[in-house]
């Protein structure tokens, strides 16, 4: 910590290194001095690719933010895409394109598939196959350029969750894919009313989220990632005109050597 606060002497407005410093301050238990560099993170205006206002929402020093700012996501999966599957499947048994799969293992053929947050393609593998078509759309260049060299979509787009281009908002999908995105989403009402506009006739939803509490809605947690509870689950989905046709407790991954628990949905036009 001592030789960060001497570097930052020597470029006191370097981002990175107050960020640092702030984390430090955080491991030590001493939350309202890294509060007080987040803060000031945030308040300089510019845009916040490490995620400083996550960070001070996190230690309940200001409201938890609906999501993520884009730049964060799209930064930090840009550094993690050349080492992501290994460190997520091997690592930190990584399930969910897995349990998903078996979820949809008697729907036979699922038509044209729309993959929201498609990342380096995992969950695209699953289900290609089965597939009439297959988009992709994600934050991160550098996840797409994996996803790319797998020859499996048959279109990709560098695109928000919700803020699809113009190309995905004409078409419409037999199935909708969110392994493991939702995560990165607090306030599900603006991705389940861009899902619902997307789906065709007869047309289904499959995701997850981690586990929140019920009666919680949606909670930042301290690994910067959201989790929902069920009831806010269901009754964003009514809001959005869908239904949950089934449920599933699972558990995503690991993390530090814990299980993160999570829900499985699959879901139809209400």
């Amino acid at each position: 910590m001592e030789l960060m606060r001497q570097a930052l002497e020597l470029a006191p407005r370097w981002p990175l290194g107050r960020l640092r410093l702030g984390e430090y301050l955080e491991s030590a238990g001493q939350h309202d001095a890294a509060a007080d560099i987040y803060r000031e993170l945030v308040s300089d205006g510019v845009e916040d690719v490490y995620g400083a206002g996550l960070k001070l929402a996190a230690l309940g020093h200001a409201p938890v933010p609906d999501s993520p700012p884009p730049a964060f996501v799209a930064g930090l999966f840009d550094q993690y895409a050349d080492r992501f599957e290994t460190a997520l499947v091997e690592r930190l048994s990584y399930g969910v394109p897995e349990a998903i799969e078996s979820m949809l293992a008697g729907a036979g053929l699922l038509g044209a598939i729309l993959d929201l947050g498609c990342g380096t393609g995992l969950m695209g593998e699953r289900i290609s196959a089965r597939a009439s078509r297959l988009d992709g759309l994600d934050l991160s260049d550098r996840m797409l350029s994996h996803a790319r060299q797998k020859h499996i979509y048959d279109s990709l787009y560098q695109a928000d969750l919700c803020d699809p281009p113009a190309d995905i908002r004409a078409r419409r999908y037999d199935l909708i894919t969110a392994a493991d995105v939702l995560i990165y989403v607090g306030d599900l009402a603006p991705a389940f009313g861009l899902v619902r506009s997307l789906m065709a006739a007869g047309g289904r939803f499959v995701f997850s989220v981690e586990a929140g509490s019920e009666g919680t809605g949606y909670s930042l947690q301290p690994t910067l990632r959201y989790a929902h509870a069920p009831d806010y689950v269901a009754a964003e989905l009514s809001k959005a005109g869908m239904r949950a046709v089934e449920a599933r407790k699972t558990v995503l991954r690991q993390d530090r050597g814990a299980d993160v628990h999570g829900l499985l949905y699959l879901c139809t036009a209400a």
